[in-house]
């Protein structure tokens, strides 16, 4: 199977990586490379900061769902939003729902309860999966989450299984069970990770291949390597140029050598993107977005 294939027939990818790499900018152009393919998708984000919006050219989401181009979708998520919402939706009676919700003992429940959050984000992420959404959510087939970064990635797939193991019963025990069994499920969920040739992005990288092995026994459908310079010239050397032409060699040095850093702890699937020489914006995550296709329909996936 084509790894574009097996990326195209999940529920849920989930983009992590080493900040700075361009891991929003890549689960922007795996959106808009699977909407091509004919998959409704919906790219979710929860960095308050909401950036995805500028890549896809339209408005702030301010949490709701706002449609980017045929078949693509874009939300950012408040997890806080999520948990208060599961309230409301277990107290029927709104009086009611209002008091727990302004108590100072659900406040502290909400942010001091380990793995409650990255639980409320994938909940929602499976809700709208399977159409039980609140709200005006889009009918999709697939969600790509834009995850925290590298660390912070791996421990929000862990947290549903923190979660079932400390609470029980209730709607947030019943939710974590859930989602642990469907993170586990490699024909459902599948994790894309981006990193850059440099010495601290292939470092993180790696880490972060073990830390997938070893909490969660799972890998990477692949590596994704952006942002890599292109070969430089070859022929005679200007003068004037010169300056500029060491510069493109070096970093080139750098990127071939983490590469091969990469190759001896990584030997599953790897695609290499170029860097591109276009302004953060629709038209770099669309021709980021055909290039990402390609090598993806080029590459096979060992799953």
């Amino acid at each position: 199977m084509k790894l574009m294939d097996r990326l195209a027939a999940l529920k849920l990818v989930v983009v992590t990586g080493k900040g700075g790499v361009g891991k929003s900018t890549l689960a922007a152009a795996l959106g808009l490379a699977l909407a091509r393919r004919g998959r409704r998708t919906l790219l979710l984000e929860i960095d308050p900061r909401e950036s995805l919006y500028q890549l896809l050219d339209v408005p702030p989401t301010g949490g709701q769902f706002e449609r980017a181009f045929e078949g693509l979708y874009v939300q950012n998520l408040s997890p806080r939003a999520v948990l208060d919402q599961v309230v409301r939706e277990r107290i029927h009676v709104e009086l009611l729902s209002k008091r727990l919700l302004s108590s100072p003992i659900y406040e502290h429940f909400v942010e001091a309860a380990p793995g409650l959050k990255e639980v409320a984000v994938l909940g929602h992420a499976l809700r709208v999966i399977r159409g039980l959404a609140a709200g005006q959510a889009p009918e999709v087939d697939l969600v790509v989450l834009d995850a925290p970064a590298t660390g912070h990635g791996v421990s929000m797939l862990a947290a549903p299984g923190l979660v079932a193991e400390v609470i029980h019963d209730g709607p947030f025990g019943q939710m974590g069970g859930e989602l642990a069994a469907f993170i586990s499920d490699r024909e459902q969920c599948g994790i894309l990770l981006a990193t850059a040739a440099e010495e601290m992005p292939v470092q993180e990288a790696i880490e972060l291949i073990d830390s997938l092995a070893d909490r969660l026994s799972r890998r990477p459908e692949a590596v994704v390597v952006n942002a890599l310079y292109p070969e430089p010239p070859a022929g005679d050397r200007h003068a004037e140029a010169d300056r500029t032409l060491d510069l493109w060699i070096r970093r080139r040095r750098v990127n071939d050598r983490e590469l091969d850093r990469l190759a001896g702890a990584w030997q599953g699937p790897r695609v290499e993107l170029p860097l591109m020489r276009l302004d953060r914006g629709v038209e770099l995550a669309q021709t980021l977005s055909h290039a990402l296709q390609d090598a993806l329909e080029a590459q096979t996936s060992w799953n």
